[in-house]
């Protein structure tokens, strides 16, 4: 099959197109041809830093991917042949990702494709529908009526945020960089627009709130962005990050005002092998095909490239100011088609 492997940490170029042996199911496993794969800022840190697994090179990068189920495990009991599905697993260095045809998936972390979009925008979906409903839901701990403010609101992860605390009934905040990222943090419901290069965003969010601070604020940038966050948090408060809290972080001031830090990394299932933590980034998949098919939810790709075109994908993301996701086509419609 073709697969696009990193042979040693680097520049883009690292990333080669190969031909390798196309993988089989395990006994709990599902087999899924990729129609797409997305690509994720985590992609290019391991490309460029190195993988989670010290023994994992030449390694198949790309954590999200939508596809057709081929062929099942003994031990499987949700899925079958055909069945058109959409996860995030793999990419990390200790599991074959998802810039190939083939992958096999434990079925834990496999759901239906919502039916109402197609395989690119359902493999764009994942890795940050999971990273926002974790970080919202399991760590924040949002209720209907809180005012919530979201890093990047035009980004990956935050676009699809600002949509599920709106669908939890909270009023949100987020900030951007430009005009026509503002237009997308609108059409997406976000209450206040910060436009970070022009406003001061801890000022604004404290004039949003009375000077009490917001219930619940998403850090999805890190370093100062984080720090900027402290004061603009209100008190008993919860901020979520996604990054390394900053070595500078005033800890004394996040004590007093009893804000509780937490972290957000939906990888930690994958890393670390854990079953029941699986099962609920499948349960979470599920849940939010069902928004997508009620038309409460939407995911935005940027743009599309073939798997060959993998490198300039990175070298986008690299690139920094994107909106929404990219994602690469790996077998195309027509391809399909004539099959």
């Amino acid at each position: 099959m073709r697969a696009i492997l990193m042979t040693e940490p680097g520049a883009p170029d690292v990333l080669t197109a190969a031909e390798v042996d196309k993988p089989v199911a395990g006994d709990n496993e599902v087999l899924v041809q990729i129609m797409a794969a997305g690509v994720n800022p985590i992609d290019t840190k391991l490309r460029g830093n190195g993988l989670y697994f010290a023994d994992g090179l030449p390694a198949i990068l790309g954590c999200d991917g939508a596809g057709i189920v081929e062929g099942v495990g003994a031990e499987v009991t949700r899925f079958e042949p055909g069945d058109a599905v959409y996860f995030c697993y793999g990419g990390l260095g200790q599991q074959a990702g998802n810039y190939a045809e083939y992958i096999a998936v434990p079925e834990s972390f496999v759901a239906m494709k919502p039916d109402c979009i197609d395989f690119i925008d359902a493999a764009a979906a994942p890795l940050v529908l999971i990273t926002a409903w974790e970080a919202l839901f399991d760590r924040a701990r949002i209720q209907s009526g809180q005012k919530v403010f979201i890093h990047a609101g035009a980004g990956g992860v935050g676009h699809v945020a600002i949509q599920l605390a709106k669908l939890a009934g909270c009023e949100v905040a987020t900030s951007v960089s430009s005009d026509e990222k503002a237009g997308l943090a609108k059409t997406l419901g976000a209450d206040l627009i910060i436009n970070y290069k022009q406003q001061d965003v801890a000022e604004a969010l404290l004039a949003w709130t009375d000077h009490i601070g917001v219930d619940v604020a998403f850090d999805t940038v890190g370093g100062e962005a984080f720090n900027q966050l402290v004061g603009a948090t209100k008190v008993y408060g919860d901020i979520v990050t996604i990054l390394q809290v900053p070595a500078n972080a005033d800890w004394k001031t996040i004590r007093l005002r009893n804000i509780r830090v937490s972290h957000e990394l939906m990888l930690t299932p994958m890393v670390m092998g854990l079953d029941e933590a699986a099962e609920h980034h499948g349960d979470i998949l599920e849940q939010c095909a069902q928004f997508f098919d009620e038309q409460k939810l939407s995911i935005f790709v940027s743009d599309t490239f073939t798997l060959e075109q993998v490198a300039e994908a990175h070298r986008s993301i690299e690139a920094g100011s994107m909106a929404g996701k990219l994602v690469l086509e790996v077998i195309s419609p027509e391809a399909e088609g004539d099959e």
